[in-house]
């Protein structure tokens, strides 16, 4: 016997919005440009699982790897020890995350000198944060902020340099005017591209980029991609950068605290859902928040497209719907 649609369902079909499915990709599509960023671990245990995740997704050919720097510069010598390990034992192009705190002109130049010497070509330049969490205050003689510093990087050498963009607004920023005027000033002083702050949603990241366009802003600004696998974690630190969390993520996780596994194919599918709807937007280049987990990323790089093997193209045709737009 055939049971018939219950009316509810089949009103809901007749009457209600219909979504077209993603587009798929085929040949005629270049997968998108990717980077990777790790932080410098703190114990042994968690030294080798960097270098297990750094070997677990070199194969991806990213276009560089970044190593973050602790608040305050906590993490100066062992960021600086992990890139130049990578530059020496792997075939990936690593990039050193420099702040301005807690450190004079004169420091913070000599720290650039010693990654150009040692074959670093990439910074991503940050204002970076207070140790403890205390508010921003400047060196008495150091860069004050971001656009300083990459003037600085500047006069150093030829670097190539990232900077930071926030979606959805530095949480110290006056305004959400304001904080776009400070990103395109660290792009005229000199940065490369920008990369975002982390967001969960797609919309979240194409509303800024109409926004930029608007104030004239034309560099590359990469989406930032972070994978959540636990929840709780994610909601509290969301709540001290600035991201906001929608209310359909947390019920996706309910019930899964003794589950990781669980909890990872529920992550893949969450980020693999906001990027295939930025990809289909235009978006050709993402930049993931690793936290040194790389299976989670290694997934969704395979969703996008992306294969191991010699390295590709930095930017090709990306898989848009009909229209999209690319990435400011």
């Amino acid at each position: 016997m055939t049971l018939s649609p219950s009316p509810a369902p089949l009103q809901r079909w007749l009457t209600g919005p219909r979504f077209s499915a993603l587009p798929a990709r085929d040949a005629s599509c270049q997968p998108p440009a990717l980077s990777f960023e790790f932080f410098p671990p703190r114990t042994a245990a968690l030294e080798a699982q960097l270098w297990a995740a750094v070997r677990r997704l070199e194969p991806l050919a990213p276009r560089f790897v970044s190593v973050t720097y602790g608040a305050g510069g906590s993490t100066q010598q062992r960021t600086h020890a992990i890139v130049t390990r990578l530059l020496a034992e792997t075939t990936l192009v690593p990039a050193a995350h420099l702040t301005c705190v807690g450190a004079s002109r004169g420091e913070v130049d000599d720290i650039a000198r010693a990654y150009w010497d040692a074959g670093v070509r990439h910074i991503v330049a940050l204002r970076g944060d207070m140790p403890g969490g205390a508010p921003y205050a400047p060196h008495p003689q150091g860069y004050a902020y971001a656009a300083d510093l990459v003037a600085g990087l500047r006069r150093i050498a030829d670097f190539e340099i990232s900077v930071a963009a926030y979606p959805e607004t530095h949480p110290a920023a006056l305004s959400p005017e304001a904080d776009l005027d400070n990103l395109r000033r660290k792009l005229d002083a000199g940065a490369t591209r920008a990369i975002t702050q982390y967001f969960f949603e797609a919309e979240t990241f194409l509303r800024f980029l109409d926004r930029a366009a608007a104030a004239g802003i034309t560099a590359p600004i990469v989406p930032g991609i972070m994978p959540v696998s636990n929840f709780a974690q994610a909601a509290k630190f969301s709540a001290m950068c600035g991201a906001s969390v929608p209310t359909w993520l947390g019920p996706m996780f309910e019930g899964l605290d003794d589950d990781p596994e669980t909890r990872r194919m529920v992550a893949v599918v969450v980020a693999a859902e906001q990027v295939r709807v930025l990809q289909a937007s235009g978006i050709d280049e993402f930049h993931f928040y690793t936290l040194n987990r790389p299976d989670l990323v290694y997934a969704i790089a395979h969703i996008l497209g992306v294969r191991p093997g010699p390295a590709r193209p930095t930017r090709g045709l990306p898989c848009a719907a009909p229209g999209g737009d690319t990435a400011a």
